[in-house]
């Protein structure tokens, strides 16, 4: 399988997507073809396990940097970790409504599903190389603890990760920061999510930088997340009878996990829309309400793991869209890096349009939506779910055709939430019981690539 970038100046092979992230123009990396699957195919997903499913469906992705049975093997290790015999059981809540729940891995969030595989193929990779590297992980959240989860400990890799600070629940700093494992770091940084993400996109333009350091991500932008986390779109439709007409609601911060479900359906799974959910920082409803790409100031909500100004993965989708047209995405990209604004072209929105919907939920409609579904349902959900259903209810869906909802979080990673909507403190699993009271280490760091720049040269040089 062969990669290309969404900017077109680069092309890969599946060990330097997966060890690189970022591809050398700037661009995002997608493969040159879409893997396909027939009907009868999926139909025939019905009754196995998970880990074999993923197996089946991430295989044409990898080519032959592993051999079939070393990638078996990193599949069946990384979803032992998960508490859920079926990794990410479908829930019914309604006559045509399910709960997909994504939160039963180690740090109690979909990240979990793609990075544990991943950081199990990174470190085979590595391996097989004979280097090392240095992951950088811009996070608003979710996406730091669970690269932590996955590279901890493990040989020849250095993990460096980037918070807001002040802008992330206590739980999920404290999921990153009590990690004291000698290849972990993490930084506190001043500023906002969209900062974090900003300066490790520029770490990557720097050749000479990447090179010195082995620098590579596991954020998003890494294609091998997207490609892991489009296995569940899979498993969920199997476990609906493979209908027709399903749909998805995904709270949306980078696009990276809707963009998955792009996947998913380019693959051949009959998916009739992509629900793009936003919280107050709305830049993609508006973006595939108006055609008006438009970033403004990040406003700190209930759900901060979505609270982002610049989607990352968005540039994937207008890629696709656009009939893989990388001289315009180029020209798209470094007009919205020179201005903050993108109008996007009535073509290239007309087929955004036929995938995807979108809308937006504020705070307090958040809080009514979790405590509805507490009230109706006796289920406690997280802020980033809760938005979902917010705006799923918004926009008034078609009744009669399966609807399913991501459940991107454990309710415990943000109790605040939680018990202004429901009156309910929920607890955390035994096995994270003692987090609030264990040790933590984190540099904070001014919003600033120069320091960003020389903590990594130092912890490099003593490694």
């Amino acid at each position: 399988m062969r990669y290309l970038s969404t900017r077109g100046g680069a092309r890969a092979e599946f060990t330097d997507v997966l060890l690189g992230g970022l591809a050398s123009d700037g661009g995002l990396f997608l493969p040159e073809t879409w893997p396909q699957f027939l009907e009868d195919d999926i139909r025939a997903f019905s009754g196995c396990p998970y880990a074999e499913i993923a197996y089946q469906l991430i295989c044409p992705f990898i080519g032959d940097i592993f051999t079939k049975s070393e990638f078996r093997a990193d599949v069946l290790s990384a979803y032992r970790s998960f508490s859920h015999p079926e990794i990410v059981p479908l829930k019914k809540i309604s006559s045509d409504k399910y709960l997909l729940e994504l939160f039963h891995g180690p740090t109690l969030a979909f990240k979990d599903v793609a990075l544990q595989l991943l950081g199990h193929l990174f470190a085979r990779g590595l391996d097989k190389q004979a280097r090392r590297a240095t992951v950088i992980v811009a996070t608003s959240g979710d996406t730091g603890s669970a690269a932590i989860g996955a590279l901890k400990g493990q040989p020849n890799v250095n993990v460096v990760v980037l918070h807001p600070q002040g802008k992330v629940s206590d739980v999920q700093r404290r999921q990153m920061t009590t990690v004291l494992d000698s290849n972990v770091y993490n930084i506190a940084l001043e500023g906002s999510f969209d900062d974090t993400q900003s300066i490790v996109k520029a770490l990557f333009v720097d050749d000479t930088f990447v090179s010195r350091f082995g620098l590579t991500a596991v954020n998003s932008i890494n294609f091998a997340r997207i490609m892991a986390q489009c296995v569940y779109y899979f498993t969920a439709s199997v476990a609906l009878g493979h209908p027709r007409n399903i749909s998805f609601v995904v709270p949306t911060g980078n696009f990276g996990d809707v963009f998955s479900g792009e996947v998913a359906a380019r693959m051949g799974l009959p998916v009739d829309k992509l629900v793009v959910a936003t919280n107050a920082n709305d830049i993609l409803a508006r973006a595939l309400r108006t055609g008006v790409y438009s970033s403004g100031s990040v406003q700190s909500t209930l759900s901060p793991s979505m609270d982002i100004q610049v989607a990352s993965n968005f540039e994937r989708a207008l890629y696709e869209a656009s009939g893989r047209d990388a001289v315009w995405v180029m020209e798209a990209m470094n007009e919205f890096s020179n201005i903050r604004r993108l109008d996007i072209s009535s073509d290239v929105l007309s087929h955004l349009s036929e995938r995807y919907v979108a809308g937006s939920a504020n705070d307090d409609e958040t809080l009514a939506m979790m405590s509805q579904v507490y009230r109706e349902n006796q289920l406690i959900i997280d802020p980033h779910t809760a938005v979902g259903m917010a705006v799923a209810d918004k926009l008034e869906l078609p009744s009669g055709s399966p609807l399913v909802f991501l459940a991107t979080a454990h309710p415990a990673k943000f109790p605040d939430a939680v018990l202004r909507a429901t009156g309910v403190h929920p607890e955390l699993p035994s096995q994270l019981g003692d987090l609030l009271t264990r040790e933590e280490r984190c540099k904070q760091l001014p919003n600033s690539i120069h320091a960003v720049r020389d903590f990594i040269a130092g912890i490099s040089s003593t490694s």
